[in-house]
């Protein structure tokens, strides 16, 4: 059977549909890094081809959100079968390798978010006082931030650097999984204190974005404005700071960015998804130096927290009728991050009010039937190791290596354990992600957590936790 033509036209309003969900999700600085510079250029026999502007950006669109693209297009367009990303210029030009990259195609003149204004030399870009800086997202306050046992210390330290006159640790470095509130709390921080002490300078962006600014310039030789310009700023903040692992020449002048405004008691807020002994491709000096001042972590939510998240998003929607039993399905069932939690909040209250369905708990079940699929089988080993760790107060390095003292051995059983009852992986599987240990190993740290649980009430008790934080 041949397949229907589509308009044109509306093949592009597909696209440009599609580009809303995706800055939904990701997050404006994300979409507008990475996902706003993709060109639609059609669909062919049910492939749908983009187009970046370089090599660079369509490998890292296709490592970080092609899967995404995908299942998101295909599910408001049943004939778009796949996705293809291609590069329309030809590899990287620079001798300073991916940074340079990056940078000389992304930012290049006329490419997508490129400076426009040039200097009469022709070579430097025009840059205002503000321009280096992501805008703030009005919404993200600490008004608006749900508290609950999981986040209580990350909000408690965000607010005392935001109200506190002196610097009361420096830096703040948060630190949990995507979604649970880290960006959430840094732009509250960001706010409060424009609010407050308007005369602050304030400047926060993604790691992403510093190093594309870094390297442009970089490009145009004009290190001394980048330098003047972040070694001004009072408070700056800086989001997912693991995406400058195994980038030397960005981590070499973040490093000195952070000691000189350090070194001047101006302020310095990070976010990563986990703890700054756990990133990997960080240089260690620098790893030593987030931990100086308070390292605050983000849990994933617990139910009572999940079920404020969505009361408090429903007040906000004042106009629309929700039962607390259509609360409660959805704190119970959307258990991944808060972000996914809102995200599945707001499509039943689209599809209520578009399609002029009452919101009611089966009405939800239909809607989020892919989000509930996904969060049925969400746990796997990496969150078990991870849980695991953080509650036996252990490095995940540690619970990986080969090291047998028993403060290290007894939990890697336990995660060992509970990565065989919570996930379909084989002894093989598990035994691979546990430093490549043999699947004999796996039977014997199952069979030995069983006999414990038996005897050893703490043991127990540490199990049924741990089941209950995992399945959220």
């Amino acid at each position: 059977m041949n397949r229907r033509p589509v308009d044109p036209v509306d093949e592009a309003g597909q696209w440009t549909r599609l580009q809303e969900y995706l800055k939904a999700e990701f997050g404006r600085d994300a979409f507008e890094t990475w996902l706003s510079k993709l060109e639609f250029k059609g669909i062919d026999a049910g492939t749908a081809v983009l187009a970046a502007p370089s090599p660079f950006i369509r490998d890292w669109i296709q490592r970080h959100y092609l899967s995404r693209i995908k299942e998101t297009w295909a599910r408001n367009n049943a004939a778009v079968l796949d996705v293809q990303v291609l590069a329309t210029t030809g590899a990287a030009r620079s001798t300073m390798g991916e940074e340079i990259a990056a940078a000389a195609d992304a930012q290049a003149p006329g490419a997508p978010g490129a400076p426009e204004a040039m200097t009469a030399r022709g070579d430097l870009p025009v840059v205002s006082d503000d321009s280096y800086g992501s805008p703030l997202d009005p919404r993200y306050t600490f008004d608006s931030f749900v508290v609950g046992k999981s986040n209580e210390l990350a909000y408690a330290a965000a607010r005392r650097v935001a109200e506190a006159s002196e610097l009361p640790f420096n830096p703040l470095f948060l630190h949990g999984g995507v979604g649970l509130g880290k960006t959430h709390l840094m732009h509250a921080i960001a706010s409060e204190v424009r609010r407050k002490q308007p005369e602050r300078k304030v400047m926060y962006m993604s790691a992403e974005k510093f190093m594309f600014q870094f390297i442009t310039a970089l490009r145009y030789k004009d290190t001394v404005a980048f330098k003047k310009q972040f070694r001004a700023v009072d408070l700056l903040m800086i989001d997912d700071v693991q995406f400058i692992a195994n980038k030397n020449s960005t981590q070499e002048e973040f490093f000195h960015t952070f000691n000189a405004l350090v070194d001047n008691r101006r302020q310095v807020v990070l976010s990563a998804d986990r703890s700054p002994t756990d990133l990997t491709g960080i240089e260690e000096r620098i790893i030593s130096r987030l931990g100086w001042g308070l390292v605050a972590d983000i849990h994933p939510t617990d139910y009572e927290l999940r079920f404020g998240i969505l009361q408090s998003k429903a007040e906000q929607l004042k106009c629309i009728d929700i039962g607390s039993d259509v609360l409660e399905f959805l704190a119970r069932r959307i258990s991944s991050n808060v972000r996914e939690l809102e995200g599945a909040l707001n499509r039943v209250v689209a599809y209520a009010t578009l399609v002029g369905r009452p919101i009611s708990i089966d009405m939800s079940r239909d809607v989020l039937q892919d989000l509930i699929r996904a969060n049925d089988r969400k746990v796997t080993i990496d969150a078990i190791q991870r849980q695991v760790a953080d509650y036996y107060n252990l490095r995940l390095s540690e619970l990986l290596s080969a090291r047998r003292a028993r403060n290290i051995a007894r939990p890697r059983q336990v995660a060992m354990y509970l990565s065989k009852r919570m996930t379909a992986r084989s002894l093989p599987e598990i035994g691979r992600k546990f430093g490549g240990r043999d699947h004999t190993t796996v039977m014997h740290a199952v069979k030995k957590v069983d006999d414990l649980r038996r005897t050893d009430s703490s043991l127990d008790d540490d199990i049924h936790r741990l089941s209950r934080l995992l399945e959220g």
